[in-house]
């Protein structure tokens, strides 16, 4: 079992005491203090100059919704924190009041770094930092008997998982050499990144497996955690939704205690973190404050489908927050005018995306132009990199290549034909 890693949150749960009424401060202690201070001292760094005109405006754009659409390599982590830093340096908020998400631990503490180096010196608070199932363990460990656990509850790893539902399925009878836990584990796995209760999944997807048990093998396996004083890693995104459909009260006191939302690479979020970021932004009503909330992402760059990620989250993102300003960084500090060119016709042929256009401003007429090789055989892919690696012009050109491979699958007709060349390329 484990109650280490992502179980506890890295950082520590100390809040600077606040306003009564839970309004911005009005003096400011420890990291707001230094954003402050900052800010007045005439021989400090701006943390607003270096910007482009579209990273301002992102990170000046501080009240009502906000969708960054923030193609590969225009700095939208640079833009993430110092939208935060001016936040803070500005006073409208304190450390606490802010949630910001991404989607690793590393992730996480980088931002809380560059924070720091921002605002000055070294940066503590900010203990709604994190992934979102740090921040699901951190809302459960204080609310959890509210969703039947204890506060000491254990988080179960895959092994741990495998392991019970193997037991449950021996003790209902089952052959687990035709019905692999390992299998069920995977299906329990999609339901709960769905937000799925036992009762709620599909009645398809219940008879599938185990002659038709799936639904009832769930149900007991919930109950198991539940007596076990466990929950896996799936839990920490169901059971905080739970939390806050079941408990309206909570939710208004987290509707009042976030001031500023922001999450990291939207565009991988899959449907439970939806509803999760949903019931937490989303105010029904006037006195639980402004929705501030800032998305980053790239729909061009949803590559986690198979793990749950659901794009169209970024393109309704205007739909579930009426009156939401869409800032687009287009600017593009890592590539050529040549790689950017033929991404961008290329990507251009995708369904169901809201559209930018990537530029640089370097301008080398020595630069390498693209060049594409074609694997037929996706066995001879490893001994073509290894050939175009020969040299180191050979790499650069091959390098290329390569993040067309990571992109959203292509609908493009042309690209589907087994004469393209670009079809075992781009469709592998």
């Amino acid at each position: 079992m484990n109650q280490g890693q992502d179980d506890i949150p890295f950082f520590d749960d100390d809040e600077p005491r606040k306003p009564a009424d839970n309004s911005a401060p009005t003096q400011q202690s420890g990291f707001a203090a230094r954003a402050m201070a900052a800010r007045r001292a005439p021989d400090a760094p701006d943390y607003l100059n270096g910007l482009n005109p579209e990273q301002r405006d992102a990170v000046e754009t501080i009240e009502g919704p906000l969708l960054v659409l923030a193609g590969a390599g225009t700095g939208k982590t640079r833009v993430l924190t110092t939208r935060i830093a001016h936040i803070l340096g500005s006073g409208r908020a304190w450390p606490s009041q802010i949630l910001a998400v991404t989607f690793t631990n590393k992730a996480a503490r980088e931002m809380k770094e560059r924070i720091g180096v921002l605002v000055g010196g070294a940066v503590e608070g900010m203990p709604w930092l994190g992934t979102f199932h740090s921040i699901g363990v951190k809302l459960l460990r204080r609310h959890a008997e509210l969703v039947g656990l204890r506060s000491d509850f254990t988080i179960l790893d895959t092994d741990d998982v495998i392991r019970l539902i193997k037991q449950l399925i021996q003790a209902d009878g089952l052959d687990d050499k035709r019905w692999p836990a390992r299998q069920f584990s995977a299906m329990i796995d999609g339901w709960k990144n769905k937000g799925l209760t036992p009762e709620l999944i599909p009645e398809g997807d219940a008879r599938a497996f185990a002659n038709g048990r799936g639904r009832q093998l769930y149900q007991a396996y919930q109950d198991r955690l539940k007596t076990l004083n466990a929950c896996d890693f799936g839990d920490l995104l169901l059971h905080p939704i739970r939390l806050f459909r079941e408990n309206p009260d909570i939710l208004k006191e987290y509707h009042r205690r976030f001031r500023y939302i922001l999450v990291d690479e939207y565009q991988d979020t899959n449907t439970a973190q939806y509803m999760w970021l949903r019931l937490l932004a989303q105010r029904p009503g006037e006195d639980d404050g402004p929705v501030n909330i800032c998305c980053v992402g790239d729909d061009d760059q949803s590559i986690y489908g198979w793990r749950g990620a659901e794009v169209d989250n970024i393109l309704r993102f205007e739909k579930d927050f009426r009156g939401a300003k869409v800032v687009r960084l287009e600017r593009n500090y890592r590539s050529t005018a040549h790689i950017l060119g033929a991404a961008g016709n290329l990507i251009a042929h995708n369904e169901g995306r809201l559209g930018k256009t990537l530029f640089t401003e370097r301008s080398d007429p020595d630069d390498s132009k693209v060049q594409v090789h074609a694997a037929w055989d996706p066995k001879r892919k490893p001994a073509l990199s290894a050939k175009r690696s020969s040299s180191c012009s050979a790499m650069a050109s091959f390098s290329t290549i390569w993040p067309f491979w990571c992109v959203r699958p292509f609908r493009c007709a042309s690209l589907k034909t087994a004469s393209s060349p670009l079809a075992s390329i781009i469709g592998s």
